[in-house]
Parts: structure tokens; C-alpha cells; sequence
């Protein structure tokens, strides 16, 4: 058995954890996941202004302390916070160890960089665990890589540790799976949890997987750490940011509808039964590249006529913007208002103005003057939650592919060896599963209107311009009812910000879940924020506040 734990779920996760982790119970490797859409870009725009910059550098911080733990413990650190510059952060490293004067091996992997195009900041490929592995093998104390999938984080070590060859195909799978559940750190201990309610989640501890030589693992944490790991938690996390049933990374593709959970005991969830196959023949590369500028003013509308306040600004914003208007003009009113209200703010709706351009001077001064200068001329009770500023850089992800031979994955080992890392023997072109069969509808009986989140949990975030929101139950009854009623048409009805969007069903029945992928929901992407809840983080939320007709007998 490894014991592999989570001390990072993205870049500015709970700084302290590094040490929570090495210090609160027994570890073989410690990782850390600092790596997303959006940090990429914040990165590749870091290394602009520094061309030595471009890793996290939190992490170098959290390593002044975790480098004489880990050394105590004998624990191995792995983490992807080497970004677009993973040699620099190993060197940043090695110099730190130096004056710490321990003897920390040092090695990192790279490869993933690919040269930009069409107007790229950064590409990146996503690599798999295989260069984790080489780093380990030749006696690497710490580990630290560029855009790996956050799941080679623990199918590195994994193979390490086991031995697994690159046809282990259902070992490999078990390990992402588990990587799966580990790299969004206390998401998977009662973090952002839809039955949070019940459960003392206010300060909850990160996770540990316990793998085995099969694939199994138990998903636990610490003892005495808060926050709770049972099926529902480890559930939520699975459904977090996926698809359908073949879940496709560089070392493996894992089969979702295979993998089987169980409550081994107080804050311990058995994952196993995980079946794996071949991965595909290409790589993802992350693209993320300046989309132009964008500026954004939210006026304040406060009381009666409401609507015909919106309406006015509206058009005098309009006719103020129509000589030089910019190339994209939104605009959002949220009725957060209520009639005869206690309190002036909740008497009061948001009217949200969103513009972009690829010039900052359409997006700056010409709105800036717009919004200001109807301060004294446009609807009763005119004020802005901020005051007007410049506009501002936004960001564009796109992903695309490559094939697998066509990027180096590199280990630099801690003696500064290169070695390149072989391609998979075998691959296999993704193809859908055929749905399961239905389980047997629930009979005919009397139903109550009531939320979907009276009887279903939910998860949902984004991949790029997509968004998913996973839904599960918790009986087989419940699941009896949900695989039946919350079908695609569904789903647009109750989010009908979806209706003219393809959104596609995914069922996985060992789960009592159904996955649903919302294709071009969020535009081009977090960086671009085109959208209220731009990550889609609350879109499982608002789909869980609905009302629909649920039988009585499961309320």
C-alpha cells in the first residue's frame, strides 16, 4: 500500500496545509495541485513582465518549512506548481535546500511546453505519470512538474511505488480515479458540498488515498481533521469536471461506470471494481491567449418601476456609446429586489453592463465617460455599486490535440539526467458508451412540488467554454425516480439558459448519477468571464433550488 495525500487544490488554496498534511498522520508522498485554466494565463502573463517567473510561487514559500518535514518524515513531495517553468522552480529549490542544508533530491519534468500559435500566451500539453515515475525511481526526494493531468499527480507515484506497466490498464485507472477524487483537495472532505448541512465542514481536513497493488484504494484524511469523507462526498467529486463514462487522460482512459463505492467505516470510502482501457492516441494541449479588453459597471436600481429603469439607462447608455461603440455590448438585470422591503438593499435590483473590445480605449474612457456622466440625468436613486475604472485584459482558453509522439515528455532526473519518456504501446480512439439500461420506474403515485435538492446532491464546474453539473441520489429508489424525470428536455426546462445549447445526459448507474455537458455555456472560458458565475461552480446549486413534482414517498 502508498499513502498518498493532497495538501493544494489550486493556486491559493489554505497555505498552512503543507504542513497539516506532513505533520497530522502517516504519508508516503504528498502532492499538491496548483494548476488551471485560469492560472495558466495568470502565469504566462507573470512570465511577461519576468521571463524567470512562471511558477507558483506559493509553493517555494510552503517548501521553506516542508522541506525539513518531508526530509524528518521521509516523505516524497509532488506537485505541478513548476507551471510554464518547472527547470526554475527546481533550480528555486535546490538553492533553497542549500541553505537549509539538507540533502533534498531534486527533479522535475518537462515537455509539456509547446511552441504558441495563432496568437497563443501559452500551449501546453497535458502529460501523463509517467516522468513522475523515472523522477522517483531514481531517488527524487521532490518532484515538480508543468501541466500534468491532475490525476498523474498520483498515477506517477502509483507506478513508482507498484511497478504497473503502461498496460496495467485497470491499476493505471484506479489510480486516476483516486487521483481524480484527491485533486480538488477538500472537495472531497465536505468542501463545497451540496448536503453540507449536518456535518461540522467549517474547517475541513485534506484527503489521503490509500492505494493498493490492484487499483483499489480507501479515500480517507487524518485523524481529528474536520470535515467528513463518505459516499456522498467522494461521489460529488467524481461527477466534478467530467463527462460520460470514458474518462480519457494520457496513461489511461478509466471506465466512471465502472467504479464501485462503499463506506469502509467512519470517514473511509472504499473505491474499487475500476476497469481501464488503452488511452488515446492524442494529447489536450491548453491554449490560453489575450481575447482583448473588457470593462464592466453594475448600477444600482432601487424600488418601484424597476423595469422601466433598466429600460431608460439602457438607451441613454446606447446612444452615449453609438459613435465609438464597442464590439460587444451585455447587459444582465438581477431582480435581487423585494416589493415593500425592510431594507434598502433588498429593495434594490443590480443592472449589470459588460463591454469588450479589442480596444482598451472603447472599453475605458468611452464607457467610463458614458456611466459618469448620467449621474445627474437618467432614473430616481442613480448610483453604481463602484465607481467606473479602465477596462482590463481578459483571457480566451481553447484546448485542441496533438499526437501522443509528437511531444517530448522529459524526466530531469535529480543527477540532471534527461530521460525521455516512451510512448504508449497501445491506444484506442474515444468512442461513447451505449447508455445502461434504465432501472424500473417508480409506480404511479401522488407527488408534492418540492426542489430537486430535497432528494439530489450536485456538483458542477467548467472545462474551457463547457460546463457540467453532475446530479446523484442516495437510494435506489431516488435513483429509480431521478434516471426517469431529469432528462436533457428537463433540464433546459428548469435551466433555461441552456434551452439553445447542446447539453448531453450521461448516465452512471453504479453512482446513482447522471452527468449532463453544457457545450458553449460559459463562452470562451473563465479568463473571458462572459458570464455571471463565469466557472459554473453554483450552476449544480441553482439546478438543485428548482421545483419539480417529487413523489411523496421519497420526501
Amino acid at each position: 500500500m502508498i499513502r498518498i495525500g493532497n495538501a493544494s487544490g489550486f493556486y491559493g488554496d489554505r497555505f498552512d496545509a503543507v504542513r497539516e498534511m506532513l505533520t497530522g498522520g502517516e504519508l508516503d508522498v504528498l502532492t499538491g495541485d496548483y494548476l488551471a485554466e485560469l492560472t495558466m494565463l495568470i502565469l504566462g502573463r507573470d512570465q511577461l513582465k519576468d521571463p524567470t517567473a512562471g511558477y507558483a510561487k506559493t509553493f517555494l514559500r510552503q517548501m521553506e518549512e516542508g522541506l525539513g518535514l518531508a526530509h524528518e518524515r521521509g516523505v516524497r513531495i509532488v506537485a505541478n506548481a513548476g507551471g510554464l517553468n518547472p527547470a526554475g522552480l527546481a533550480d528555486a529549490l535546490r538553492a533553497l535546500a542549500a541553505q537549509l542544508g539538507l540533502p533534498t533530491r531534486i527533479a522535475h519534468v518537462e515537455g509539456d511546453l509547446l511552441p504558441a500559435r495563432d496568437g497563443a500566451l501559452t500551449a501546453n500539453a497535458y502529460l501523463g505519470g509517467a516522468g513522475i515515475a523515472a523522477c522517483l525511481a531514481a531517488g527524487a526526494d521532490v518532484v515538480v512538474t508543468g501541466r500534468v493531468t491532475d490525476a498523474a499527480l498520483v498515477t506517477g507515484p502509483a507506478q513508482w511505488h507498484f511497478g504497473w506497466g503502461p498496460e496495467a490498464y485497470d491499476e493505471l485507472a484506479g489510480a486516476v480515479v483516486a487521483g481524480h477524487v484527491l485533486e480538488c483537495g477538500t472537495q472531497a472532505t465536505g468542501g463545497n458540498y451540496a448536503f453540507f448541512r449536518g456535518h461540522d465542514v467549517r474547517r475541513p481536513g485534506f484527503p489521503v488515498a490509500e492505494l493498493h497493488a490492484d487499483g483499489s484504494s480507501v479515500i480517507t484524511k487524518h485523524p481529528g481533521t474536520g470535515g467528513l469523507v463518505d459516499v456522498g462526498t467522494v461521489t460529488a467529486q467524481l461527477l466534478y469536471e467530467t463527462a460520460g463514462a470514458r474518462y480519457a487522460g494520457p496513461d489511461v482512459t478509466a471506465r466512471l461506470d465502472s467504479v464501485r463505492l462503499t463506506q469502509d467505516g467512519p470517514d473511509r470510502v472504499r473505491v474499487e471494481g475500476v476497469r481501464g482501457e488503452a488511452p488515446p492516441p492524442a494529447l489536450k494541449v491548453g491554449l490560453s491567449r489575450l481575447g482583448g479588453f473588457r470593462n464592466e459597471v453594475v448600477f444600482v436600481l432601487t424600488g418601484l418601476d424597476i423595469e422601466a429603469k433598466a429600460d431608460l439607462l439602457q438607451e441613454q447608455i446606447a446612444d452615449a456609446l453609438a459613435k465609438n461603440p464597442p464590439a460587444e455590448v451585455r447587459w444582465e438585470l438581477s431582480r435581487t429586489d423585494r416589493p415593500d422591503a425592510a431594507t434598502e438593499e433588498t429593495a434594490s435590483a443590480l443592472l449589470r453592463l459588460v463591454v469588450r473590445d479589442r480596444d482598451p480605449d472603447k472599453v475605458g474612457r468611452t464607457v467610463t465617460g458614458a456611466a459618469v456622466e448620467l449621474a445627474l440625468a437618467s432614473y430616481p436613486g442613480f448610483h453604481v455599486t463602484a465607481p467606473p475604472g479602465k477596462g482590463a485584459p481578459y483571457g480566451v482558453f481553447e484546448s485542441t490535440y496533438v499526437p501522443q509522439g509528437e511531444v517530448p515528455h522529459t524526466a530531469v532526473l535529480p543527477d540532471g539526467t534527461r530521460r525521455e519518456l516512451p510512448v504508449p504501446p497501445r491506444t484506442r480512439g474515444l468512442v461513447p458508451v451505449p447508455d445502461p439500461d434504465l432501472p424500473p420506474p417508480l409506480p404511479e403515485g401522488p407527488t408534492r412540488r418540492a426542489p430537486l435538492g430535497r432528494i439530489a446532491g450536485a456538483r458542477s464546474g467548467d472545462k474551457g467554454g463547457d460546463a457540467n453539473v453532475g446530479v446523484w441520489v442516495r437510494t435506489e429508489e431516488e435513483w429509480r425516480w431521478l434516471a426517469h424525470t431529469l432528462t436533457v428536455e428537463k433540464v433546459k426546462e428548469l435551466l433555461p439558459e441552456t434551452r439553445d445549447l447542446e447539453v448531453v445526459r450521461h448516465l452512471l448507474p453504479n453512482l446513482r448519477a447522471l452527468n449532463f455537458t453544457i457545450a458553449g455555456l460559459l463562452g470562451d472560458g473563465v479568463a473571458s468571464q462572459s458570464r455571471f458565475d463565469p466557472q459554473a461552480k453554483a450552476l449544480g446549486e441553482w439546478l438543485r433550488s428548482r421545483r419539480l413534482d417529487v413523489p411523496e414517498e421519497l420526501l
